[in-house]
């Protein structure tokens, strides 16, 4: 956390290299008060006289939020359930679907709050790990047009791997637009990013939020006059989502490793074999006040678009989000991952290019065609990312 003597001393260095985990490099000193102020909230620990709970999966953003830095991923995984149910996706909501919040925060009054479980009625169970915020404030600053144009560029350019935009509606303005973020594009700005993982994964109500998750769907628990909840709602007024917000919209994105020959080699391979179809290199945001996000040029490696991965899909559907459809994953950062895919399941690029499935198919297979040297050159090029 950069604090008020850390805010001046980090600006006194503002040419040096910039880390993981670091605010964009030229923000003006009231901006980076607001990013070191956004940090204190996101590393907090959220207690219950905080409102955490009753049924949560972590005390802080940074939780989960760590590798390599505050606001990197995790090799923590949710899980998500439900069923089908004459051929429609149901989330079983009235038995606390489809995410799990795994712990409890145990004696309250005549409650006694315990993490939830996979109920019996679930035939769709999926783990999902948590996702790298670097650089977002750049993608949440990308027009929804941009998104859509690129959708329909690939439509017609390459329609066997064309994705497609998810709309939701944001809570935070009331307005559907194109979702960018969470495995499934499932949600739309960062703002109610920040606001759903509170409700979600900590248990903090907000304006956006209002209404407590039911532990396990029995809603008895949290609503009526036999209801065990502690703190009034909404448990945060909305100043702790701005805090969130903006700690992650002012997160500088990754910087790319050293840039040898063998790496030129390898994205010249990325791109022959069709990786750039999905892993869209390059985005531009639009005017923006904040000068750090105004017209930038960024390298997310990403559409943010679904995309139909058949057997890499995990089932779950959120809302145009098909079971078998993913969001495009971003690349950029990706040398200081531990795991990959959105479960996590490989510890291994190779073994996670080797499961794409559907749309990704063909590129995986003349991965798999590659000869040694281009194989490597590849590898060492999205170790440089």
């Amino acid at each position: 956390m950069l604090g008020l003597v850390g805010i001046f001393a980090w600006r006194a260095a503002a040419d040096k290299p910039l880390s993981f985990g670091d605010p964009f490099p030229d923000l003006t000193t009231d901006q980076l008060i607001q990013f070191s102020d956004g940090e204190v909230e996101f590393t907090q620990v959220e207690t219950v006289a905080d409102g955490l709970g009753p049924v949560f999966n972590g005390t802080s953003c940074a939780a989960c939020h760590s590798n390599p830095a505050v606001g990197g991923d995790s090799d923590i995984v949710e899980t998500r359930f439900g069923t089908i149910t004459n051929n429609v996706f149901d989330p079983l909501t009235h038995l606390g679907g489809s995410l799990i919040q795994s712990q409890g925060i145990g004696p309250v009054g005549s409650c006694d709050f315990v993490g939830e479980s996979v109920p019996q009625e679930a035939t769709i169970v999926a783990h999902r790990k948590s996702t790298s915020l670097f650089g977002l404030g750049l993608v949440d600053n990308v027009p929804d047009q941009i998104f859509r144009q690129i959708a329909q560029d690939q439509k017609k350019v390459s329609p066997a791997t064309a994705g497609r935009t998810n709309m939701v509606k944001d809570v935070t303005t009331s307005h559907m637009a194109v979702g960018k973020f969470g495995h499934k594009a499932q949600v739309p700005s960062l703002k109610h990013f920040a606001a759903d993982a509170y409700l979600n994964e900590i248990g903090i109500t907000t304006p956006f939020f209002p209404t407590e998750n039911c532990p396990q769907g029995d809603c008895s628990l949290v609503v009526g006059v036999q209801a065990c909840d502690m703190v009034d709602e909404p448990e945060d007024d909305g100043s702790g989502v701005q805090a969130f917000t903006d700690f992650m919209i002012f997160l500088a994105p990754p910087q790319r490793g050293p840039i040898t020959p063998q790496v030129v080699g390898g994205e010249q391979v990325f791109y022959k074999i069709g990786c750039a179809d999905c892993h869209y290199p390059t985005l531009e945001t639009g005017p923006n006040l904040i000068a750090a996000l105004n017209k930038v040029t960024f390298h997310p490696f990403s559409d943010f678009l679904l995309h139909d991965m058949d057997s890499l899909g995990d089932g779950i559907e959120q809302s145009q989000a098909g079971g078998r459809e993913m969001r495009t994953a971003p690349l950029w950062g990706i040398r200081v991952r531990k795991s990959f895919l959105h479960d996590g399941r490989t510890t291994k690029i190779e073994e996670a290019v080797l499961a794409h499935d559907g749309q990704g198919e063909q590129a995986r297979n003349k991965f798999s065609a590659l000869n040694s040297k281009d194989m490597h050159d590849l590898i060492a090029f999205l170790n440089s990312l």
